[in-house]
């Protein structure tokens, strides 16, 4: 149902004029302003009371530009009137305060009244208590008219007169100092008395005194500032190539990538402790950070990032304590194409509210903020964020911000839109051109434009594909016991090969070093010498060195020569020069070795402890079980359960979640117009309730005359609410018929309907 009333016409009140809108209005309307859909509306006249709510009210302002801001404070100042008038009191272009004009009417801040345009009860209001964009400041909805003015700023003392140039110059508040707020002009004792009396300062709580907006008018010749508000700041760029800043982007997202994939792994065998308040300490931040190469604030980061992708998560470690491990979708997403891990770990960044920009710094307490604490979020860190890179995509072809003077200008740029909140909206910005650098969504100061269709809501991950060179599956191994990987490996080699050998260095070609150590490690784990001699042939497009054959050889001739039991625990080996060795080793008198035979010896020690304290010390250990047999086995990979929010697939969870928004709002522009014809139809005078005979009655007519009728129905509460419905049936004793506010079929037991009217204009 679309709105029958001329937009340009004059309405009673805001809820005439929003029942006049067309449904792809209202939904316009919803969509900036989607706390006024929850819970949903009756009727339109209680979205326009919605409307008007304060905190609702400080909210849509907050969306405001400046120049917008600058309109809306020379509208309530002036009241009604056109368009050119305002561009002449704000200093702005005649279309461009149009165009403020009509998105505050969108918005529902103004509307059209029989006189003229006219901002909501509370407007003026909200812009006192916020931060000021222009210099009238309005402090009521019933501002002094010019004429007004003009008599009590005559007469005025010159000291008086220079005080408030002076609090005009200076935002338009100051304090009293101690001035009396209640006084006549005649018995002002002070230039702030003086003021005050007549009406020039308003007294605010907390000693503040305010300038009104009428006043600050008249100060300056009837304009509100002395520049254009209409003047959005200039980007600061210098030219370079695109391709050059799509490569050094890919190059950042492929790292970020692998880097989160070896931090997942790490966790899922040596997860961290949560801290009690659910965060992760700053020993195990460190020791990231140092796992993953890269500096603290980058450690947080990817760690923020994977925990918003839904990829970590808090679980309990084999000790029954809470811990930080990778969830059961991180096994999915591991085994995704580069690019579609990137794009997940990307969406997630973009909208998530985690602040790690915070990480490291200290709160107003003095305590530091954690990695993962519950509290690190902002509400306007998203749209902060988003609003940067956009900014960043407007940039043309070819240009990128200037390096030092480009991110003063970008900062300066946000805040031009969004003025009022928040404080640290600075500090927002700085965070995410850092953030959005190190995670490959831009390079060099310019967004990649694979990342553009990241902001649209498309996928991001065919663009970036053809920038990421292709998976190798081979390496080439080296007579000094090293292995050349000329390309990024498939993942699958790339853990395995991590398994056996030690990572020396990274860069276009990743280095692998082969040790005893590591090699032991493969052991550990079950692999046998004839295995490991299988796959470095099987990867490698060298021959195997003889060095690296022998290295497997020795490690796998050793291993196993020392067996460890149960006793609290035992030693055996069939090599009593093994043992023998051991228990003289200057290091083991903390292990409590004791021999019992040449061939055995017994520790009181715990197994837990002893196996790794005996491989540091040179040893190759294996645990035997009661019969004799060798066991080997790869530790536990912990994982935590998805988080519900992430258990939908995320490759269209961008797509899915607009859906569900579009379809939310449009089930609450339904519900809207069937209050509105409930409320039309509800007589004046109401009706006798009905008996359930006389209910039955009247809905057999309405279904046999196929008519929309309302209908008064009590639920199990007892609370009686109205809906438009067209019936289909009456059954024992059960109405069915189509609800025109939920827009489905439903069913009304006929004895708790107490009221039916015919709808005028229904089916």
């Amino acid at each position: 149902m679309s709105g029958h009333r001329d937009p340009e016409a004059g309405s009673r009140s805001l809820a005439d004029q929003l029942r006049g809108w067309s449904d792809e209005r209202l939904r316009r309307l919803l969509t900036a302003r989607p706390d006024l859909a929850t819970p949903v509306p009756h009727d339109s006249g209680q979205l326009a009371s919605r409307a008007a709510v304060r905190s609702s009210l400080l909210r849509a302002l907050d969306q405001l530009t400046r120049l917008e801001l600058c309109v809306l404070d020379a509208l309530v100042v002036l009241r009604q009137t056109t368009p050119e008038g305002l561009a002449a009191v704000v200093r702005a272009d005649p279309d461009a305060v149009a165009g403020a004009l009509a998105r505050l009417e969108d918005l529902a801040l103004v509307w059209r009244s029989t006189s003229g345009l006219r901002a909501l009860t509370g407007v003026a209001d909200g812009l006192a208590g916020g931060p000021g964009s222009s210099g009238l400041r309005p402090v009521s909805d019933d501002p002094a008219p010019p004429e007004d003015v003009a008599r009590r700023l005559e007469g005025l003392s010159e000291a008086a007169r220079t005080l408030l140039q002076h609090v005009a110059d200076s935002g338009g508040e100051a304090t009293t100092g101690g001035s009396r707020h209640t006084v006549l002009p005649e018995d002002a004792a002070t230039p702030a008395e003086e003021l005050l009396a007549r009406r020039l300062l308003v007294p605010r709580s907390g000693g503040v005194v305010v300038l009104p907006g009428e006043v600050g008018l008249a100060l300056r010749g009837g304009r509100s500032t002395t520049a254009p508000v209409d003047d959005v700041p200039v980007l600061v760029t210098s030219d370079r190539p695109r391709a050059m800043v799509d490569r050094g982007a890919a190059g950042a997202a492929f790292e970020a990538v692998r880097r989160v994939e070896l931090l997942l792994d790490h966790w899922g065998v040596h997860p961290p402790t949560a801290l009690r308040s659910g965060g992760l300490s700053v020993r195990d931040l460190r020791a990231t950070a140092q796992l993953l190469q890269v500096d603290e604030p980058t450690a947080a980061l990817l760690v923020e990032t994977a925990h918003a992708a839904g990829l970590l998560a808090t679980a309990a470690d084999a000790g029954g304590d809470p811990a930080w491990v990778p969830t059961d979708a991180y096994d999915a997403w591991s085994a995704l194409p580069s690019a579609e891990r990137w794009a997940a770990l990307a969406r997630a960044w973009l909208a998530s509210p985690r602040m790690p920009g915070l990480v490291g710094s200290r709160d107003t307490a003095g305590k530091a903020w954690n990695a993962l604490a519950p509290e690190l979020a902002g509400v306007h860190q998203v749209e902060s964020r988003r609003m940067a890179l956009e900014a960043l995509g407007s940039l043309p072809d070819g240009q990128v911000l200037a390096t030092g003077t480009g991110t003063p200008s970008l900062v300066a740029r946000v805040a031009w839109l969004r003025p009022r909140r928040p404080r640290t909206r600075a500090e927002q910005v700085v965070w995410a051109l850092t953030e959005s650098a190190a995670l490959g969504v831009s390079g060099l100061g310019g967004l990649a434009s694979y990342a553009r269709a990241l902001l649209t809501g498309d996928d991001p991950a065919p663009g970036l594909a053809a920038l990421l060179p292709e998976p190798v599956d081979h390496v080439l191994l080296q007579a000094d016991l090293t292995a050349v990987a000329p390309g990024p490996l498939e993942s699958a080699l790339a853990r395995t090969l991590a398994l056996v050998a030690d990572v020396e260095s990274r860069g276009g070609a990743t280095t692998y070093r082969f040790t005893p150590r590591s090699v032991r490690r493969a052991l550990d784990t079950g692999w046998t010498a004839v295995e490991l001699h299988e796959f470095l042939g099987g990867v490698s497009r060298t021959p195997v060195p003889q060095p690296l054959s022998y290295l497997v050889d020795d490690a796998a001739r050793t291993f196993g020569t020392v067996r460890v039991g149960h006793a609290e625990a035992f030693l055996r080996s069939d090599d009593e020069a093994a043992l023998t060795e051991l228990l003289h080793h200057p290091k083991a008198g903390t292990l409590g070795l004791r021999q019992l035979a040449p061939t055995v010896l017994i520790s009181s020690t715990p197994l837990d402890v002893l196996l790794p304290r005996l491989r540091d010390l040179g040893a190759s250990p294996v645990v035997e079980a009661p019969d004799g047999t060798v066991r080997v086995s790869r530790p536990d990979l912990l994982r935590a359960r998805t988080p519900r929010e992430h258990r939908r697939g995320s490759s269209a969870g961008a797509g899915a979640a607009a859906a569900r928004e579009t379809a939310k709002v449009a089930a609450v522009v339904t519900a809207l117009r069937a209050g509105d014809r409930a409320a039309e139809a509800r007589p004046t005078t109401g009706p006798a309730p009905l008996s359930p005979s006389g209910s039955l009655a009247a809905l057999r007519e309405a279904v046999e005359s196929r008519a929309t009728v309302l209908i008064g129905y009590v639920d199990n509460h007892g609370a009686t609410s109205e809906r438009v419905v067209d019936p289909l049936s009456v059954e024992g004793g059960t109405l069915t018929a189509h609800d025109h506010r939920s827009d489905d079929v439903r069913t009304f037991a006929v004895h708790r309907i107490s009221v039916v009217t015919a709808v005028e204009g229904g089916s």
